[in-house]
């Protein structure tokens, strides 16, 4: 007998979101299962960006709702969307400079998710768990690119989270550095939290997913398994500028 499929613990339901005359989000609908590694990809400019906005409280939708494990979120401050436990790890890495690796992650641990903390722990779990004990009194302004992608998921599940949102986390590195953040984003599953990802590394996100979301021009256009998506003329029209008709069959 087949496992009852998980219940999604992020809903999304029919979200727009218009800037005066601009629609960046057209009616966008999916679910995100509680334990999953989900993938939210597309051309630039399809949307992606503004979805994770919208999710994550920086902007508040025009139509639709936003559920996270079954209470809408939809126009919280985002300090309340964190406290409910959803974490951000941002594309663009702006750690305290001049504040240790270690200090950095525990600015995450001491926010984030309500609830009784034990801090120093948090943090060395955190360090642990990205590969950066080592470099725990380091200061962050002299890490590489790829440490300090590294410190960016460090900080978030320091907060302590239940769904972490990383946007395009394997930006600008090398396949090595990027293959390490894979299996950070599995270890960071394993442990229960479920992660919603923005990635333009293809190789990366068909690999880590379990489900993915393909937007463009602000729609949802294809959703399933990474095969599927990977084959539907749909998707290799968004990326390949072939027009819907004439691309490969699924």
């Amino acid at each position: 007998m087949n496992a009852a499929p998980a219940e999604p613990i992020l809903r999304v339901v029919g979200v727009t979101k218009r800037f005066r005359g601009l629609v960046a989000v057209n009616d966008v609908t999916f679910d995100v299962p509680a334990g999953s590694i989900c993938g939210l990809i597309g051309p630039n400019g399809a949307g992606k960006s503004s979805l994770f906005n919208l999710i994550t409280g920086y902007y508040a939708p025009s139509a639709g709702e936003i559920r996270f494990d079954g209470r809408r979120i939809d126009g919280l401050d985002t300090y309340r969307i964190a406290q409910m436990g959803i974490a951000r790890a941002f594309q663009i890495a702006k750690p305290f400079p001049e504040l240790s690796v270690l200090d950095n992650v525990r600015i995450g641990a001491l926010f984030g998710h309500a609830g009784a903390r034990n801090v120093a722990a948090v943090t060395a779990a955190a360090l642990e768990l990205t590969g950066l004990a080592s470099l725990a009194d380091r200061p962050a302004l002299g890490l590489t690119v790829g440490d300090l992608r590294r410190l960016e998921l460090a900080r978030a599940i320091a907060a302590r989270p239940r769904l972490l949102a990383a946007d395009e986390p394997c930006a600008g590195l090398n396949p090595t550095e990027t293959e390490g953040v894979v299996d950070i984003l599995r270890q960071i599953r394993a442990a229960g939290v479920t992660v919603l990802l923005v990635e333009h590394d293809m190789p990366a996100v068909m690999r880590v997913s379990d489900t993915i979301f393909v937007v463009d021009a602000g729609r949802k256009i294809a959703e399933g398994p990474p095969e599927q998506v990977a084959r539907d003329p749909r998707v290799i029209a968004a990326y390949l500028g072939t027009p819907a008709e004439d691309a490969p069959a699924a």
